[in-house]
């Protein structure tokens, strides 16, 4: 009963969520975008990172592609996410430009594995995580589909998560599973989540 109240409850903030995101004005989200973006850009770790992985923007997301753009131009290596057809999972693969991106799963553009090189995990990355709202401790609403629970639980470098103020909230529903990111990045700030006592780091 508890799995399906906490199913029901993140549907919910879903679609709240995406409201939010929906009924922004373009000039609005532009300017927070490009906030969000110096936050990232403004790193330490960002300027002296090798690979930056990052998830390719849609519509209503924080946008990436103009970050994406900089970092090549810039000298970083940029993997993006690949879907593996008929599982749960998803690899990287590294693009030289957005022309390597192709509409796939769920409308998103991926990379073309024959045209790319899979990233094996090298070190010096960091990585950028997608979510329709995070919390104060670090945890993400995503899409529901589990892509990223399953990479994040093997991924060792700095988990950054990019996010609309107003889609920070207090405390999320979250399971076993679920893994913080490292650092939230909003227009407004950037912070590192507040850690939760011990006994209650796994709901």
């Amino acid at each position: 009963m508890l799995k399906k109240d906490i199913r029901a409850q993140k549907n919910e903030l879903r679609a709240k969520m995406k409201c939010f995101r929906r009924d922004m004005p373009q000039a609005v989200k532009e300017k927070k975008d490009a906030a969000i973006r110096r936050g990232v850009q403004s790193l330490g770790q960002y300027q002296i990172c090798q690979t930056l992985l990052t998830f390719v923007s849609t519509e209503i997301e924080v946008d990436t592609r103009v970050l994406i753009e900089q970092a090549l131009r810039d000298g970083k290596r940029v993997a993006v996410p690949y879907c593996i057809e008929g599982t749960r999972q998803m690899d990287f693969y590294y693009i030289r430009s957005m022309a390597d991106l192709v509409p796939r799963t769920f409308g998103v553009l991926e990379p073309l594995p024959e045209q790319c090189q899979k990233w094996t995990g090298a070190p010096n990355s960091i990585c950028l995580v997608p979510g329709l709202a995070f919390d104060r401790h670090g945890f993400r609403l995503g899409y529901g589909k589990g892509y990223y629970d399953r990479f994040l639980s093997g991924y060792t470098g700095l988990k950054i998560g990019v996010v609309y103020e107003g889609c920070l909230c207090q405390r999320l529903p979250h399971g076993y599973y679920d893994l913080p990111v490292d650092l939230l990045i909003t227009e407004k700030r950037r912070k590192k989540p507040l850690l939760l006592p011990p006994k209650q780091k796994r709901a």
